[in-house]
């Protein structure tokens, strides 16, 4: 099942749990229906790539990020991390919130 989630690609988040805690970086992919996200330089694996000639894959050890829980992260406002709301304008769009400030997260 897929969930509305308050983190969207491209916002600067932080790690607030797991192996990277305190860890800051842009976010990659969001995966709404795992309930993960992709975080660059954070959670970062080795993959080991065969090699393909057809698709011209090179082959070999590959570093990659991996998915983190959406629950690990926060997102990243004035280089703080803020907990995200929602709410709707008068005008009938919704939008992202600061809990603290109140302020509109664009």
């Amino acid at each position: 099942m897929a969930t509305r989630m308050k983190i969207k690609k491209g916002d600067q988040v932080m790690v607030i749990s797991g192996r990277d805690k305190g860890k800051r970086g842009r976010v990659i992919e969001v995966l709404t229906k795992k309930g993960k996200v992709r975080v660059e330089g954070v959670n970062v694996l080795k993959h080991h790539e065969r090699q393909n000639r057809q698709k011209g894959i090179a082959g070999g050890i590959v570093e990659r990020e991996a998915p983190v829980d959406v629950s690990n992260v926060m997102l990243i406002e004035g280089g703080r991390p803020i907990r995200v709301g929602f709410q709707i304008l008068q005008d009938g769009r919704k939008v992202r919130v600061s809990k603290k400030s109140g302020a509109v997260i664009e």
